[in-house]
């Protein structure tokens, strides 16, 4: 029975044990694969619920299969740190070749973050890759490249992660980076002429309605200021609780906003669940307010997809359309030092769409334009001092300035923004700051994996004694960008 599940079709069913916490993670009952066809198990449930002895943990049990539920990886020895990475390559690969549940099926084996997770991921998957292709495993890249391109290919984009219910929203749009890591790995160019068609997709699912728009409004991922100039910002096509998340949605949504839970989603686009980032009173989750910005980092990694697609065009002798991506690419480029600079701070903030100013939040989503090139030598050079002043810390570089409890804040140290922050030093000759950024990351995984025998998702940047904290569910183990990042920040 490989029909695939939409959380909509067993929807009372799903309310009730989310409600009734039949489950500490609330993941659990949206991985579930249904052992009988969904009408019969919502006629049965309809049924039997009535009964006085009706026990809900058991109907569920009986009716659905929980498939690699949380995977936990103990070894016997402790390994040194990269023989341990080596080994989990292969123990977080998973493979879907079939419709399970809400699984979506993928023709190529892939790489799993970790822990509760056997999703694919879209923005997780390039930070893997990192880690992949100095462990010299091709193949696994060019799988999760094919991946992404069937997707986007048959969805339309690569959404957050490869479950029916997560076919209303994306992540950060990596897939152009993808290639030059594997350009860089291959030096075969043809891979931008194969992908070309790809590339062109998923730029017109992050562009679409742009044509349409007026000044001063936004329509999905898209933005036009009052200036008459195009932006980009996170989306996310529905307004109703993350069936992954269900019960956290229902609480945190009373006094809240009329959109909260499309502002929730469309953080979640940006991989960023959750930080006061988001929250137009830095504090609280009630105040999020996603839809009323532009991002910066979204914005820098379209620039980054329309050069590509400028270089894809080229190499397909597609003059016409190499010419309308470059002058795209310039244009958003001029857009990104127009919205995304705040002179007053010094560094790169997000744009508020309906305030016509930077937003207040200080974060590291500011070293994009210096990842990519796209910052001028004065801006990097600020930028580096702000991120030494205000975001290196003892164990890493921490994402924001803001202590507020979530998991996207001040103290954890995420992957992703120590290689970024490391990259982006090195791309402007700052190599002192890149190499200590590099050092004060490295030397915590190596501390808490000497302590627990595990790769976390994330680390406490300040206090360097213990575990990170924070976020929907406990710290996970495993975890593959963790992986990726420290073997490619210990290869330079």
């Amino acid at each position: 029975m490989n029909k695939q599940l939409y959380i909509n079709e067993i929807q009372a069913l799903f309310d009730d044990v989310q409600r009734s916490k039949v489950f500490e993670d609330q993941k659990m009952m949206t991985d579930a694969v249904p052992l009988f066809p969904i009408e019969e198990i919502n006629a049965k449930y309809e049924a039997e619920k009535q009964s006085e002895n009706f026990n809900l943990k058991e109907f569920v049990m009986s009716n659905f299969d929980f498939l690699g539920a949380k995977i936990s990886i103990q070894r016997e020895d402790h390994l040194p740190i990269e023989e341990h990475i080596e080994k989990l390559w292969d123990e977080l690969t998973r493979t879907a070749y079939e419709e399970k549940g809400t699984l979506l099926k993928l023709p190529k084996p892939y790489v799993v973050p970790g822990g509760r997770f056997n999703e694919f991921f879209y923005w997780d998957s390039y930070y893997i890759m990192l880690g992949l292709q100095v462990s010299g495993r091709i193949e696994m890249m060019e799988n999760i490249i094919e991946n992404c391109s069937y997707l986007i290919q048959n969805v339309g984009f690569v959404p957050n992660a490869s479950r029916t219910h997560f076919l209303s929203r994306s992540q950060p749009p990596y897939f152009s980076l993808m290639l030059d890591l594997l350009f860089e790995t291959t030096k075969d160019e043809t891979l931008y002429i194969k992908y070309h068609d790809t590339l062109e997709k998923e730029h017109a699912f992050w562009m679409n309605g742009a044509e349409k728009l007026e000044n001063g409004s936004a329509v999905k991922r898209v933005v036009k200021t009052i200036h008459g100039d195009i932006l980009n910002r996170y989306y996310d096509a529905e307004n109703e609780p993350r069936p992954e998340s269900y019960l956290i949605d229902i609480e945190d949504s009373e006094n809240a906003g009329e959109e909260f839970y499309r502002n929730i989603r469309s953080a979640c686009e940006s991989g960023w669940d959750f930080s006061s980032r988001w929250f137009a009173d830095g504090e609280h989750i009630q105040t999020i307010e996603t839809l009323n910005l532009a991002e910066v980092d979204l914005n820098c990694l379209l620039w980054h997809l329309e050069k590509t697609l400028a270089k894809s065009s080229s190499l397909y002798h597609l003059s016409e359309k190499e010419k309308f991506y470059s002058e795209r690419a310039a244009d958003r480029r001029q857009m990104i030092d127009k919205y995304f600079w705040d002179k007053n701070s010094g560094t790169f903030k997000d744009y508020h769409t309906k305030k016509n100013t930077t937003t207040p939040s200080e974060h590291i989503a500011a070293l994009y334009p210096l990842f990519l090139e796209i910052a001028s030598y004065d801006q990097a050079k600020s930028v580096a001092q702000h991120i030494d002043e205000k975001f290196l810390y003892q164990g890493g570089l921490v994402t924001t300035t803001k202590k507020s409890g979530q998991q996207w804040d001040l103290p954890n140290a995420w992957a992703p923004y120590q290689w970024l922050g490391f990259k982006a030093m090195k791309n402007y000759g700052f190599d002192d700051l890149a190499e200590k950024i590099k050092n004060n990351w490295c030397a915590n995984v190596e501390r808490v994996y000497k302590n627990t025998g595990k790769l976390m998702e994330k680390y406490n940047a300040l206090d360097i004694e213990t575990v990170a904290g924070g976020g929907e569910y406990p710290n996970q183990d495993g975890f593959g960008w963790t992986n990726g990042v420290y073997l490619k920040l210990k290869q330079h």
